[in-house]
Order: C-alpha cells, then sequence, then structure tokens
C-alpha cells in the first residue's frame, strides 16, 4: 500500500513539474512567437488603440498609409485608410481588424506600433500611457517615386505583369509594381470586391506581389546569367566564334532560335547576345553543362530569398524548381544545360531578382541588397532606424560585368532592345520571350540598366515581365522599361 502511494505522489509531482514548465514556457520563451501570429486577434485589436505610425514616401513627401480615428465603446480606436489606394499596395500592404496585415504593414508592425524602437520612444511611449495619451508609433520613410510607380502601373493597365526598378549603387527600390493591383481599403468590409477583380490573363490573382513573389519562365533575359558564366571559365571571350545554324541539337532534338527566318551562319559571342540567338547559348550551356551556370546564378542571388523589408513569404527565390519546389540538380545530367542556358527547362525567377542581375552588370559586378526603406522615424522627428546600403557580394569579375555590360548597350542600340533607347543616356537591356507552352501565350521581359555614359556605374537598373502576351518582349516590355525609366531620370537632368 505505501508503495502504491509513493508511486502515486511520484506521478503527481512529476504532472506538476510539466505543468510548471509549460507554463513557464508559453509566458516567456514562447510569448513573442504567439504573440506575432497572424491569428492572434486579441493583441491585433488592442494594437488599434495605439496611433499607428504613418508611411511615407520622401521626396516629395506623400502619405501611403495613415489613420483614421474612430469612437468605439468610449474608446479612441485607429483604423488605417489608404490614401493612394492600389497604386501603392502590395508594398505598402494592408493592417486591418478581420483580415490581418501584410506587406510593411506585417512585417514593420512592431515600428509602426512603437513596440520596437529606441530608448526614446520606448519611454515617450510609456509615459504617454501613463497619461491616458494615446501611444504613438514610429513613422516608416519608403525609397519610392511614387510618380515612375504610377507610370509602371499605367503602362501595366489591364495586364498582369510587374515593374521592378532600383538604384544598383544603393539598393533603394525606387518601383515596385504588380498588376493587377487592388485597393487595400476594400480588404476590411468589402473584400468581395477584390476578389472579382479580372485581368488579362487566366489567373489575376490581386494579391499576389508579382514583383517578389512571381515566378516566371526567364526566357533570353537568362542568357545575361549564361554569358556571365561563359567569360568567367575563361573558356570563352565576347569573340569566341560559333556557327549558328538556325537551331541546335539537344539529346537528338532540335532546340530552334526564336527567329527561324534565318540562320546567323558565323558569329561571336557577343553578337549573339546582341540578336539573342538561342543557339549558341544553348552548346554554351552542353559546354558549361548546368552546374558551373547555376553557381554563377546563386552569384546573382539565385537560390535565396531577396532580401527586403516586406514579410519573408512575399518574396520568392529563383532557381530551376520541380513540381513546385526550388530544385538544385545533383548531377548535371539532370538539367537540360542546353534549354536551361537560354531561359527554359524549369527555370523560374521574380522580377526583383532580374532587377538585381541587371543591376549588377551595370555596377561593375557589384550586388546591393535591395531596400524599400529609407529610414524610420520617431513621432519627434527623431531617427529610429536609417538604412545603408549593403553589398551582398561581387557577383562576377569587374571585366566580366563590364563585357556582358558592352553586350548589352548594343543589344540597345543596334539589337533586340532598341525600343528602350533614351536620349542622352547610356542603356544596356536584354529581351526575353518565355514560352509556357500555350500557343500565343508567352511571358516576355526586358530587363535593362541606365548610366550616363559608358563608363559610369548604372543609376538605374529595371525589369519588366509581362504574362499571357502574343509577341516579342522587344515589343512589348521593352517600351514599359523605356517609359519608367524616363520617369525616373528626368529627374535628374540630362548629363
Amino acid at each position: 500500500m505505501n508503495r502504491q502511494i509513493v508511486r502515486l505522489t511520484y506521478v503527481a509531482l512529476a504532472l506538476v513539474g510539466a505543468l510548471v514548465v509549460m507554463t513557464t514556457y508559453w509566458q516567456t520563451w514562447a510569448a513573442a512567437g504567439l504573440a506575432d501570429r497572424q491569428d492572434n486577434a486579441i493583441k491585433r485589436v488592442a494594437e488599434f488603440a495605439v496611433d499607428r505610425g504613418l508611411i511615407l514616401t520622401a521626396q516629395p513627401r506623400a502619405r501611403l498609409a495613415r489613420n483614421r480615428p474612430r469612437e468605439v465603446g468610449g474608446k479612441t480606436l485607429y483604423f488605417r485608410a489608404y490614401p493612394q489606394g492600389k497604386l501603392t499596395a502590395h508594398l505598402v500592404g494592408y493592417s486591418t481588424v478581420g483580415k490581418s496585415r501584410t506587406g510593411l504593414e506585417r512585417s514593420l508592425n512592431d515600428y509602426l506600433t512603437a513596440s520596437r524602437a529606441n530608448l526614446s520612444t520606448l519611454v515617450d511611449s510609456a509615459l504617454d500611457e501613463l497619461r491616458g495619451k494615446p501611444i504613438k508609433g514610429n513613422h516608416v520613410v519608403t525609397t519610392l517615386d511614387l510618380e515612375a510607380q504610377r507610370v509602371a502601373m499605367q503602362q501595366l493597365g489591364d495586364q498582369c505583369g510587374a515593374v521592378v526598378a532600383l538604384d544598383p549603387r544603393t539598393g533603394k527600390v525606387r518601383v515596385l509594381a504588380s498588376s493587377p493591383s487592388f485597393d487595400p481599403n476594400l480588404v476590411e468590409d468589402r473584400f468581395d470586391q477584390i476578389s472579382n477583380i479580372t485581368a488579362r490573363c487566366r489567373n489575376p490573382s490581386p494579391l499576389l506581389n508579382r514583383g517578389s513573389a512571381g515566378l516566371f519562365v526567364p526566357g533570353s533575359t537568362f542568357k545575361v546569367i549564361t554569358a556571365a558564366a561563359a567569360l568567367e571559365s575563361r573558356r570563352f571571350t565576347p569573340r569566341s566564334q560559333f556557327t549558328d545554324p538556325g537551331y541546335c541539337l539537344v539529346y537528338g532534338r532540335r532546340v530552334n532560335n526564336f527567329d527561324t527566318s534565318r540562320p546567323f551562319g558565323r558569329i561571336d559571342l557577343e553578337t549573339a547576345l546582341v540578336h539573342s540567338v538561342n543557339s549558341v547559348f544553348c552548346n554554351i550551356g552542353k559546354s558549361l553543362r548546368a552546374k558551373r551556370i547555376l553557381d554563377t546564378a546563386r552569384r546573382f542571388g539565385f537560390y535565396e530569398r531577396p532580401p527586403l523589408e516586406t514579410p519573408a513569404d512575399e518574396r520568392r527565390p529563383s532557381g530551376l524548381y520541380d513540381d513546385g519546389r526550388l530544385y538544385y540538380p545533383e548531377e548535371n545530367p539532370d538539367v537540360d544545360a542546353g534549354r536551361m542556358a537560354f531561359g527554359q527547362e524549369r527555370m523560374l525567377v521574380t522580377p526583383l531578382q532580374m532587377a538585381m542581375v541587371a543591376g549588377a552588370i551595370g555596377n561593375g559586378g557589384r550586388l546591393f541588397e535591395p531596400q524599400a526603406v529609407a529610414r524610420i522615424v520617431s513621432p519627434r522627428g527623431d531617427v529610429v532606424l536609417r538604412q545603408r546600403p549593403r553589398l551582398i557580394r561581387q557577383a562576377v569579375s569587374r571585366p566580366t560585368a563590364d563585357a556582358v555590360a558592352r553586350m548589352m548597350r548594343l543589344a540597345v542600340s543596334r539589337g533586340t532592345g532598341t525600343a528602350a533607347q533614351i536620349p542622352g543616356w547610356s542603356v544596356g537591356g536584354k529581351t526575353g520571350t518565355g514560352e509556357t507552352g500555350v500557343a500565343g501565350s508567352n511571358t516576355t521581359w526586358f530587363i535593362a540598366f541606365a548610366s550616363r555614359d559608358e563608363s559610369s556605374p548604372a543609376e538605374l537598373a529595371i525589369a519588366v515581365v509581362l504574362e499571357n502576351q502574343a509577341g516579342t518582349g522587344g515589343a512589348t516590355a521593352a517600351p514599359i522599361a523605356r517609359a519608367v525609366m524616363q520617369a525616373i531620370l528626368s529627374q535628374r537632368g540630362n548629363p
């Protein structure tokens, strides 16, 4: 009998100990994680008593997100309004009671509610709370060029696609436009109107940020990566000679050039990129094999989630995909390197990634971290956080970057990208037409950089993608890139 009582006592003590451990865990170590969960409704509603910080552009200052105070049960609550509507919806996101948060509203929520700030802001918040005043959040100042953003959205129109433009010298994001967009003012009470948005593609998905989370077949824009890999291998130079019969043989099957009207015959690598000759890049791919090209792509940021201040699940890494999952081959034969070399196979990329590629090429091979936030400012005007340019890595050597940049400039001056020419600026670009397997439903691209002259670093890089297109990237995407670049560069004056 005594032995049973002793056992029962041990069991009871073990249960009490487990209870203490679990209670301690949930109240201390796990508390922060619970508070951050999207479905933590109690905390989310309580935060609406905070006079949430504004989200702004820098020059000229424009409000992208502001508050609408409302008396509820004798208490002032602050609900969000978005003056720019669908213009900046995907980057800014939304903050609602019923549908949680997205975009910067979600990822920077701690700053906007003053729950994460410097010591001065925390003291001010504590004093406001003691005095019965509403806590004031910090303001977020973005790097967006609102006028260029407006031009991008106008150019996209009712097409499905995206435009990303950044300053490759600093990583500052000037444009992040995704179409179709949505009005975040409708999310709380009229979400059905967003669900009914249509556009000229099979799957409009207006809530998807195509700029950073949309994955697309890159087509010939990937030839920039292949050209860089070829030069880095030192097995090829811009003057390396090839014979183009109009096609390339891969596993005994023909892979034709996009333009099948004529073969180029004897041609060098530089001319092949200028005129986007598939067969040349197909043969380079077969020679270099998949892993060498993919290793170069990794240097540009492939197989990494692109760094940006938005939530991680609103950014997708670029690379080979297999059954919806990022895939890196164990062996070279696992990938059709010939097709991959000109942007087909299972390669999928985001516009943000391709803007980073263009920027690094135009900036001597230096790859900078993209940043959409310039600074975070306290209610009193003190700078809580100031972003500084952050170099990710030297993606390729300076001679390789300069050589590929020259090819891209020639593509705009006399090749497939002439529609992107801007008087007074040296523009280098690459067109792309990704085949989706559906006739007349290509994904078209244009990536580019602009500098004051051929010896100067690029001041702007851009990527434009369009879905469901019958034409080429040079005809459909390049004019959009030109219009957006002009909107930004015109503010800087002619060189």
